[in-house]
């Protein structure tokens, strides 16, 4: 049987691990009785833990929210992969994020064991962040959205368009993607009655939380699937949707997520849907794919890849 204070660090673990426990269930975890069970959590509490209980049939342990943070007890898997995106939090496109990350790295490796602190360091040498490309956004602007999209409040803020204009916008948001190089938000406009994507940081004045909302369901079911749509192929004159003959996970690997919508249609085959401000680009970057694949729009695309086709056999022939 557990001592005293390794058992108080195995309840601190299995009540960070799932949000909740019965009585009985965590008494058979740590071969106690569940008076000893409900001591522990008591002990918990005066170090801090919020350890909250109920009574009864469904009554149980869960850890809440205090009012300051307690400390975490992390296993070595996943002391690994939060020193490893805090590495990348702080070379990341959230501003204001860097020095924060640095600190709290810096705390982590502190306190890591020696074998793991040479698993950390061993992996921080062995990978070299090129950095984002995209625009670095406010981290109050995106902690200030999250909250909107899990409260359910509507939000108002000027937004500026590619083009430059600014416009006001009320929304009902619903949630946050992030591409690696940029972050949009997804809402219903309530002055146009319909779904928009808008690019976090093109957000330019002061965000305003209101009144609640009730949500309403995702066009598509699939938020991440919705951006990938919209930033790839909505904003473009031309739109095509092409069969390719090859498996999803192969394209997947060649065809980024904001330069098209791919979906399966089965194990050799899915349909690509994208976007290009002409019938020729969007020929050529068909063609760089390398696969054999079947044009179903638009109808005058094929007119373009003969074109192309002819000026390759040509140059091909004199060669």
């Amino acid at each position: 049987m557990l001592d005293t204070s390794a058992r108080l660090l195995r309840l601190l673990t299995l009540l960070q691990v799932r949000r909740f426990w019965s009585g009985a269930e965590l008494a058979e975890r740590l071969q106690v009785t569940p008076r000893t069970v409900r001591r522990d959590a008591d002990r918990l509490r005066s170090l801090g833990y919020p350890v909250r209980s109920s009574s009864g049939l469904a009554g149980g342990y869960q850890l809440g929210a205090g009012a300051t943070l307690p400390p975490l007890l992390l296993e070595d898997d996943e002391a690994l992969a939060v020193s490893l995106g805090l590495r990348m939090a702080a070379t990341g496109t959230v501003a204001g994020m860097e020095e924060s990350a640095v600190r709290a790295l810096a705390k982590l490796e502190q306190v890591l064991p020696t074998r793991l602190r040479k698993r950390v360091r061993a992996l921080h040498a062995a990978v070299a962040p090129l950095g984002m490309a995209g625009p670095r956004v406010s981290s109050e602007v995106l902690t200030t959205l999250g909250g909107a999209c899990r409260g359910e409040q509507r939000v108002s803020f000027r937004y500026r368009a590619h083009d430059g204009e600014s416009s006001e916008r009320d929304l009902e948001p619903h949630g946050l993607v992030c591409t690696g190089a940029r972050w949009y938000l997804v809402g219903w406009d309530l002055q146009r009655q319909d779904w928009r994507t808008f690019r976090v940081d093109r957000i330019e004045a002061r965000i305003a939380t209101g009144q609640r909302f009730v949500p309403r369901k995702i066009p598509g079911g699939d938020l991440a699937a919705y951006v990938s749509r919209t930033v790839s192929s909505s904003p473009y004159p031309v739109r095509a949707r092409i069969v390719l003959h090859a498996p999803l996970e192969r394209m997947a690997e060649l065809v980024p997520p904001t330069a098209a919508r791919l979906e399966r249609i089965d194990d050799e085959r899915c349909v690509l849907e994208a976007g290009a401000r002409s019938p020729e680009e969007l020929a050529y970057h068909i063609a760089l794919l390398g696969v054999e694949f079947e044009v179903r729009e638009p109808p005058g695309l094929a007119e373009h890849l003969a074109a192309m086709a002819g000026r390759l056999a040509r140059a091909a022939a004199r060669a």
